[in-house]
């Protein structure tokens, strides 16, 4: 392969909280990762995204970088809480023109706007009236959504409608180990179910609103194989596939949770969500792409004490690890795509985030010579190829993610970006991988199979 598609999208990610800032500027309202990240030991060292990159106030610098940077795509989320403090009401003008700079900033420099409606950042004003456990915040999040369809008509013709509600809902609900930080298992199946409703909801307006573009929903996905070979890892695997990637795609792409699962829950004692017929049609409508997220394998080995799904994650010999503990397992990629293609048949596939955090600083040259993430990158985008030449229809590649940023309950200690982001100063600078993601994303990936 020399290259890939014709049209094929190369970009970079963000999220609002993780790199805006401005926590309490320009009329914002609270957000549960707000609320969370302020509790002493929720998130590694006790950071919160009060500042984060302060991309709030370096908006011009940050569109400049990216116009640098060479992509043509980039997926950036809203913060509901700059639309509606509240979450409902009456639109927050600040936040508005706010957003109205980035997509216009963007548009400007010729980069095409991937706008993600939901990233985590729920407005703790819903979650205080019961949150994604809620029926009614999915009709508030339809309600916000379609405020955006109708402001930004015609100039953003990509969105997504959530990503990764499997961590909204579980180690959001189930672990505690995310925002909001609740620890109730029949919680975060139901919360699960809300989310994927606000999700139909907000595809039901799109389409009757007639607004042009595509949507999807971004789902992070990644093969769940067994530790060992034993006969209970492999039962343990796939209950993990079942928990994590099925819980998800058989009712946005078959109208219906897998019945293995939904037994499963139900023998554990759990109290399950209420379900209807027009539940499934409503979540299940077409969608024009799937975003995949992917960072590794998880190898999977059965524990009756982990209640009450009845495993844990394990690490397999053999794999060199990031900064993060991921285990660096790029051929999962190429499995889990063609998987995918296969059982579910999405129209068209993003991959919407994929990279990699290590500790990086600059030398005394004021470079950052980030060779493991270029190695990273490389190897998975040699996946990718190999997956579509097995005829998947990926038709873009995100980078996770354009600058060193917030990351959730570790804080800033992982470093994802492309670009470094002095902590103190917040000054911009790029990594020797900024540079060569520029070349491959020229070079329409021509530049990966060069010698």
């Amino acid at each position: 392969m020399e290259g890939f598609p014709k049209g094929f999208r190369w970009g970079v990610t963000t999220a609002s909280y993780q790199i805006e800032g401005g926590a309490k500027d320009g009329g914002r309202g609270e957000t549960v990762w707000d609320r969370f990240s302020h509790i002493p030991g929720n998130v590694l060292h006790d950071d919160n995204g009060d500042i984060a990159c302060d991309s709030y106030h370096h908006l011009e610098e940050d569109l400049d970088l990216l116009k640098e940077l060479g992509v043509t795509s980039y997926r950036f989320s809203v913060a509901w809480s700059r639309i509606f403090p509240k979450g409902y009401g009456e639109a927050n003008e600040e936040g508005v023109a706010y957003y109205d700079r980035l997509v216009d900033g963007l548009l400007e420099r010729k980069i095409e706007p991937f706008l993600t409606l939901y990233h985590w950042d729920l407005p703790q004003a819903l979650q205080d009236e019961g949150g994604w456990m809620n029926r009614k915040t999915a009709e508030h999040f339809e309600m916000y959504c379609s405020y955006l369809f109708r402001h930004f008509k015609g100039r953003v013709t990509h969105y997504m409608t959530l990503n990764e509600p499997w961590v909204v809902a579980f180690p959001g609900h189930y672990t505690g180990e995310m925002a909001p930080g609740i620890r109730d298992f029949s919680a975060a199946l139901q919360a699960a179910h809300v989310l994927l409703l606000g999700h139909g909801l907000a595809i039901k307006a799109f389409r009757e609103g007639g607004y042009p573009g595509e949507i999807g929903i971004t789902l992070n996905l990644c093969p769940k194989e067994p530790l060992t070979d034993s006969r209970e890892d492999c039962e343990a695997a796939i209950r993990h596939d079942g928990y994590a990637n099925r819980w998800f795609l058989d009712p946005l792409f078959r109208g219906h949770y897998p019945e293995d699962m939904w037994r499963f829950y139900e023998e554990q004692g759990l109290s399950m969500p209420e379900v209807t017929e027009e539940d499934g049609r409503l979540v299940s409508q077409p969608v024009d792409f799937l975003g995949i997220n992917y960072y590794n394998i998880d190898f999977t080995k059965e524990d009756k004490s982990v209640w009450p799904i009845q495993f844990k994650t394990g690490f397999s010999a053999g794999n060199a690890m990031t900064h993060y503990q991921m285990p660096i397992t790029p051929d999962g990629l190429r499995k889990i795509l063609v998987r995918v293609h296969k059982d579910y048949h999405p129209a068209k596939i993003y991959i919407t985030e994929n990279g990699a955090s290590y500790q990086e600083h600059p030398d005394r040259n004021g470079e950052i010579l980030d060779e493991a993430r270029i190695d990273y990158l490389h190897t998975h985008l040699w996946k990718v190829g190999e997956a579509i030449g097995e005829g998947v229809p990926v038709a873009g590649y995100f980078v996770w993610t354009f600058l060193d940023d917030f990351e959730w309950n570790t804080g800033f200690e992982n470093q994802f970006g492309l670009v470094y982001v002095d902590r103190k100063t917040m000054e911009r600078t790029p990594k020797k991988s900024f540079s060569w993601y520029r070349e491959v994303a020229a070079s329409n990936g021509k530049r990966l199979w060069e010698k």
